[in-house]
């Protein structure tokens, strides 16, 4: 069975690329916008040289802080969490759970479906607690798959890694489905046979 969402009936917008200490003056993520129907989902709201990097390009797609339902975190690094609390409405999800006001609500990442072209998979590896947001497009399969990959060229291998070997299974996973990836530190890029495994 194919881990890829049924539907494809989302919309995905990169609102900031990312870069790291080799690529740009500093760190910040790439943040990105998934809507489909009554969902407005922002994916590793982290480090930016300013939050306005996250909040200009929500007020061009017609969007307020204020209108985002659900905020994703890939893993709890600071540089992909940092501007987390810009959502002060929203449902907060990670590896292991949906945090809203004071609630805690523990759900396994592993499969949880927003919507049929909206899922979760568990894919550690660049920490213990990574996931994966797959989002089916009319274009196709799109992976936010936070720091699986930072850029496109990897790096091949993961200096952070806790398990090398834990990572390239999570990287095959989502190579098996997704038709563009879009990384925690770079411009999102179509998988060839030249991505680092």
């Amino acid at each position: 069975m194919s881990d890829a969402p049924t539907g494809r009936e989302a919309e995905f917008q990169v609102l900031t690329t990312g870069y790291t200490g080799s690529t740009g003056p500093g760190v910040a993520a790439t943040v990105s916008h998934v809507a489909d129907g009554d969902l407005r989902i922002v994916f590793d709201p982290g480090m930016v040289d300013d939050p306005k990097s996250i909040t200009g390009p929500l007020a061009e797609l017609g969007l307020t802080p204020e209108d985002i339902t659900d905020v994703v975190l890939s893993h709890h690094h600071p540089d992909n969490t940092l501007n987390a609390a810009l959502f002060s409405r929203a449902r907060i999800h990670d590896h292991k759970a949906v945090y809203t006001g004071h609630t805690w609500t523990t759900r396994d990442a592993e499969g949880y479906e927003f919507t049929p072209s909206i899922r979760l998979l568990f894919t550690p590896g660049h920490s213990h607690e990574d996931l994966t947001m797959l989002v089916g497009t009319q274009d196709g399969v799109v992976a936010l798959a936070g720091d699986l990959w930072w850029r496109a060229d990897g790096p091949a291998d993961d200096p952070v890694s806790p398990n090398r070997d834990q990572l390239r299974a999570s990287r095959e996973r989502v190579l098996a489905v997704a038709d563009l990836v879009v990384p925690g530190h770079g411009a999102p890029f179509v998988p060839n046979a030249a991505t680092p495994r």
